[in-house]
């Protein structure tokens, strides 16, 4: 599958990071790190496990506190203490491993609650947009059901639809697909690709390496908290210039080949070709 033309992307940075660190206690998880996303441009970050994705992506919107480095999203700077970080998170729509679905509400309450409390929207309207999202996700014959009758995959998709129902302005996943057996996976992707086909802006720890090298525009590849090499997905999947990088992609791409018993048991990510 193409992707979609992203010509008309809006100039300036979605997220500027600059000499982030983050540590907890004695250890350093993140040591000096600077990117940024475009408007429009999803960048998917991979590598092996403790190597600081997910923090990188949690200090992004602030739900773990850098411990120097500074952070901008849309223009704000997110680590200013005095910045009204409830605002700027309104526009940042953020999709977790876990489903974080409230058991008691069903499909499309899960998607009302937060719009009514958060944005203040009324009750036919959060309704009106709760269906719309759940339709692009797929579901929408399931709002009236509870989460503890859909699959993993349908949950992962509430959540989705649940982020896109506030209206952001970019969006963070991580490893959205990691606690799903792998059937279910591919309808949770093919959202997530058509999300990039309409231009979102998207930033996704990810061990779906078919989806890094089809659907971003750039790769990040993260070992020891820092970043040892990005670029787009050709290069940094098909072609890495470190050998860091090749080690990871040899074992998380055949792990047979590299003398390994299964994806996983080298301590990375356990990624899907």
């Amino acid at each position: 599958m193409e992707k979609s033309s992203r010509e008309d992307k809006e100039h300036g940075a979605a997220i500027e990071v600059r000499d982030l660190h983050k540590s907890f206690g004695a250890l350093e998880v993140l040591s000096g790190i600077d990117f940024s996303v475009a408007y429009g441009e999803v960048v998917c970050v991979i590598g092996p496990s403790g190597s600081g994705k997910s923090t990188l992506l949690r200090c992004v919107n602030l739900l773990e506190e850098p411990t120097s480095g500074t952070v901008w999203v849309a223009g704000d700077e997110v680590t200013d203490p005095d910045v009204d970080i409830d605002r700027v998170r309104r526009g940042i729509g953020m999709v977790f491993q876990s489903f974080n679905l409230f058991p008691h509400l069903t499909a499309l309450e899960n998607l009302t609650l937060p719009q009514r409390r958060v944005l203040g929207r009324d009750k036919a309207e959060a309704a009106r947009i709760g269906r719309d999202r759940l339709a692009r996700v797929g579901l929408t014959d399931k709002e009236a059901v509870y989460p503890a009758k859909l699959s993993g995959g349908q949950q992962q998709r509430v959540a989705i639809a649940r982020a896109l129902a506030m209206d952001p302005q970019l969006m963070l996943f991580d490893e959205p697909t990691s606690a799903l057996d792998p059937e279910l996976v591919g309808d949770v992707l093919a959202v997530m690709r058509s999300l990039a086909d309409e231009g979102m802006t998207m930033l996704v720890v990810t061990h779906e390496m078919s989806f890094a090298r089809e659907v971003a525009d750039r790769v990040v590849f993260m070992d020891g908290g820092v970043i040892v090499e990005e670029g787009p997905p050709e290069q940094v999947i098909d072609s890495p210039t470190h050998a860091r990088t090749r080690s990871f992609l040899a074992r998380v791409l055949d792990p047979a080949a590299a003398g390994l018993g299964g994806p996983g048991e080298d301590g990375t990510d356990g990624a899907r070709p």
